[in-house]
This record gives C-alpha cells, sequence and structure tokens, in this order.
C-alpha cells in the first residue's frame, strides 16, 4: 500500500457512513422551486410578447458635452446639414428626463414606431446631458445614441441647437412609410 492511502485510512477510521434517510439527493437538490419556475415563464412570456429589440448590453459611453451625430447611406449632404442646423419643423418629440434606463428604452422605441407609422419626418428627442447620472454619467444619452442607431426608420440624428435643447437634445430624422413613398410616386408619375 501507498503511504498516501495508508494515511487516509487512518485519518478515517473513526469515520461511520451516513444512513439512506441523510443523504442529500443531488438530483432534486438543484431543481428550481415552482416559485422559481413561474417567475422564468412569465419572463420568457413578456420577453415574446415585447417587440423591442433595443439592446440592454454594453454601450459605449459618451461625455455629457459631446456632440452626438449619425447619418445613414442614402442620406444628402444638404439634407442633413439642414438637419443638423434645426431648419427642419420638429413634428414629434419626446422627453426622456426622470425616466429609468429601462423606461426610456420602452419610450424611445414606441416613439419612433409612433413617429414612422404616423408619417412623421423630423423629431426631438431630450434626453438631457446626465451630468449628475449614475452610476455612470451621461448613461441615458449614451443608450440614445446607440439606440437610434439600432432603429430601421431613424435616417438620421445630430446634437439639437442650444434653442431646442443642445447637445442634451437630438433632431431625428424619420424615413418615409410607406404610404408617404407612394405619394412621392404618383406626385413623381403625373409630370
Amino acid at each position: 500500500m501507498s503511504d498516501e492511502f495508508e494515511l487516509f485510512r487512518r485519518e478515517m477510521m473513526g469515520v461511520t457512513p451516513l444512513s439512506g434517510e441523510e443523504v442529500a439527493d443531488i438530483r432534486t437538490a438543484f431543481e428550481p422551486t415552482l416559485a422559481q419556475q413561474q417567475r422564468r415563464a412569465a419572463a420568457e412570456r413578456q420577453e415574446q410578447e415585447d417587440a423591442n429589440f433595443l439592446s440592454r448590453e454594453y454601450v459605449d459611453l459618451v461625455e455629457p458635452d459631446e456632440l452626438l451625430s449619425f447619418r445613414r447611406d442614402g442620406v444628402q449632404h444638404g439634407v442633413y446639414k439642414r438637419l443638423r442646423l434645426g431648419q427642419y419643423s420638429l413634428e414629434a418629440s419626446l422627453n426622456l428626463h426622470h425616466h429609468t434606463l429601462e423606461e426610456a428604452r420602452r419610450a424611445l422605441y414606441q416613439f419612433v414606431q409612433d413617429c414612422h407609422r404616423s408619417g412623421v419626418r423630423s423629431g426631438l428627442v431630450i434626453h438631457g446631458m446626465g451630468k449628475n447620472s449614475k452610476p455612470h454619467p451621461a448613461l441615458i444619452k449614451s443608450y440614445v445614441n446607440k439606440w437610434l442607431r439600432e432603429l430601421e426608420p431613424v435616417m438620421a440624428f445630430h446634437s439639437a441647437q442650444r434653442a431646442h435643447g443642445g447637445r442634451g437634445a437630438l433632431y431625428v430624422m424619420f424615413r418615409k412609410n410607406a404610404e408617404q413613398k407612394q405619394l412621392n410616386r404618383e406626385r413623381h408619375q403625373r409630370r
């Protein structure tokens, strides 16, 4: 016998095995409780019902006074310049002050969907500068910057002019909806 085995045997000399009733059944020890199963099922149902796909994952943080800008391919330079200068009439606005991150996520998603469905072409999203937001400064501003890029109806956005909130707000340009595209086609065919 090896020395290690002999040492082990001496140490275990007075130990008696557990009887059958005292042995833990490891097959059921890690099964979720009924309450845990119900919470999981409710969360899965809610996720399936929630069409909002906006990311809750990691975001690149922006500075509170950082200028934000985004333009998809196909947006003409002159059109973008007019948006940047605040020269389009603002047909809708969304104020995200005092929203939690999840409330802001839902509100922004719904705002963009409603604007696109209603044929709104330009709007204003007020996210605030977030200088004192916790746990990071400009957290909602950072997520708004990310989320607007994820939303297909958003063609472009740019930090607003001072009169409309400056770097605490964004001008947003929306894609034409199907009805607007059809009207545009009809208008150009008559010429």
